[in-house]
């Protein structure tokens, strides 16, 4: 058996080989660290333990304050890590991810109270949201500007229609002046005159047209009616005269189917004269008609913008006023520029318009004068002469009857 001395010797070898064992895992402890950075559970936490408890259980036994006094040091304060290193990858990392710690002093494992706050991670859904509440603060942006936009253009109507209004009701009641321009207002009266006439013009051409139509039509039917009796009456076949009969229902067939076919040469030359004519008078004079009518109305806005800014500068000229005057200036000066920019417009139709009146109308007169002369005449030639003189081709029968397409 071995004496107290040897047994307490070979007791500090034992501890100096555990103590060494101790240290080397501590040097090469990984320390895991979880999402909320708190320190996991160390799993040489078990063995430091054990060890304790055995050299507790060892001290006991022989009594060893030295040995208890080191080992009970290095558990408590733990091991030195000025010279030790983390080491970041496990037992197997690489020289790459040792970390010196000769800087470091404390207990091995330090709990951080900062590290229990949550750190936010910044990734694509935080990108997505983000582009998300841009896009739909973009898209709130612009609903309200369009909002702004036409509260402003309901504001500025609202403002013009009642100044027009108020320098209509003044006009009417000679209270108010207006700007008139003596010779185009002669002018526009002189096209509205004659926009009347040729209306009227218009409505007998087209009446005549009716009635002609429907006479060549009675035409054709007497016509096909009289070679109808020339070729198939009963009551002529034993008489006498028979075969005069005959003849002259054939004479008559034969006049009113030339009747009828001079009446359609006639019939093309009026509809062409009734196209000209409408063309005229509900195209180009209404289109002249209409810039007349925005000429008038730009003249009434100017008038009305005129008569505010008169009635500003009769007024104080404080500050307020005169941010007021300065305001109605310029809405004066615009609605100037349009004014006279329309005034033009219409001087410059209707100089073209009574240019091309006088065109069409003397090409249009010629051909109907001719036409009817020709076909009252009884000259087939002439009328057909005047056809072509005017380059009207006429439609061939049935032309006018829809497709068998147009039907179903």
């Amino acid at each position: 058996m071995m004496n107290a001395t040897q047994l307490q010797a070979h007791l500090r070898e034992t501890q100096c080989i555990m103590t060494e064992s101790i240290m080397s895992k501590a040097a090469t402890m990984e320390i895991p660290i979880n999402s909320n950075g708190d320190t996991g559970t160390l799993p040489e936490d078990d063995g430091l333990e054990q060890a304790a408890k055995m050299q507790w259980s060892l001290d006991e036994k022989v009594g060893s304050s030295r040995g208890t006094r080191d080992l009970q040091q290095v558990m408590v304060s733990g091991p030195n890590l000025n010279e030790t290193s983390i080491v970041s990858g496990g037992y197997g990392g690489t020289a790459e991810g040792i970390i010196p710690t000769s800087s470091i002093k404390g207990p091995a494992v330090h709990f951080n109270v900062k590290y229990k706050q949550r750190i936010p991670v910044t990734g694509l859904g935080s990108n997505m949201h983000h582009s998300s509440s841009s896009s739909s603060m973009t898209a709130e942006e612009t609903t309200r500007g369009v909002a702004v936009e036409k509260l402003e253009s309901l504001r500025t109507w609202g403002l013009n229609t009642y100044k027009c209004t108020k320098q209509m009701i003044s006009e009417r009641f000679g209270r108010g002046s207006r700007t008139v321009d003596l010779e185009l207002e002669a002018q526009i009266e002189v096209l509205r005159d004659t926009k009347r006439k040729y209306e009227n013009v218009l409505r007998l051409a087209r009446a005549l047209t009716n009635h002609f139509y429907n006479m060549v039509q009675t035409q054709h039917a007497l016509g096909d009616t009289f070679a109808d009796l020339s070729q198939k009456s009963p009551e002529l076949r034993d008489s006498l005269t028979c075969s005069s009969l005959q003849d002259e229902f054939g004479y008559n067939a034969e006049t009113q189917k030339l009747l009828c076919k001079n009446g359609e040469t006639l019939l093309g030359a009026i509809n062409f004269f009734v196209f000209s004519i409408n063309t005229l008078v509900n195209k180009t004079m209404e289109d002249t008609l209409m810039t007349i009518k925005m000429y008038e109305n730009a003249r009434l806005e100017f008038d009305a913008y005129r008569s505010d800014l008169e009635e500003l500068s009769l007024g104080p000229r404080d500050a307020a006023a005169m941010t007021r005057i300065d305001s109605a200036q310029q809405q004066y000066q615009l609605h100037k520029e349009k004014y006279e920019r329309l005034r033009s417009d219409v001087t410059i139709k209707l100089k073209f318009l009574e240019e091309n009146k006088v065109k069409v109308m003397h090409k249009q007169l010629l051909l109907f004068h001719n036409a009817i002369s020709a076909y009252f005449a009884g000259n087939q030639q002439q009328l057909e002469q005047t056809l072509k003189q005017f380059n009207i081709k006429l439609r061939p029968p049935g032309a006018d009857k829809p497709s068998w397409l147009e039907e179903q």
